[in-house]
């Protein structure tokens, strides 16, 4: 089952067993490729993120505030909600929300992350 069997199937088998076993194992591959493709859309985003605006995602995830962002990067709460928009606009993220679950499937652990450092570059 580890290697990617979807049902074990004991002989004799019905034909209505096997194309549901079929059917199953396509929606199963369906389901996998849909995600792997989101997955590889939303790395794609990500990498088009600036620096800055990586940094300022990475916290904002974390449930940091704007106001304490800004301390953290030494710039101001207005340029940390202008990051933020753009955030939002580059990644496709209608909600915060959906971005936060963006972060999620891409794997993003913010808190192992080296750009949550309290430097202020770029």
């Amino acid at each position: 089952m580890r290697a990617g069997a979807v049902d074990f199937l004991e002989k004799p088998v019905s034909r209505e067993q096997l194309l549901e076993s079929v059917g199953r194992a396509i929606d199963v591959d369906r389901s996998v490729r849909r995600d792997e493709r989101e997955r590889s859309e939303i790395g794609t985003r990500l990498r088009e993120l600036t620096t800055r605006e990586r940094q300022v995602l990475e916290r904002l995830v974390l449930g940091r505030t704007n106001k304490r962002v800004a301390r953290e990067l030494g710039i101001s709460s207005r340029t940390i909600e202008v990051y933020r928009r753009n955030v939002m606009t580059k990644m496709g993220a209608d909600s915060f929300s959906h971005l936060v679950r963006m972060t999620l499937v891409a794997g993003i652990d913010p808190v192992g992350s080296d750009t949550l450092s309290t430097s202020g570059s770029t």
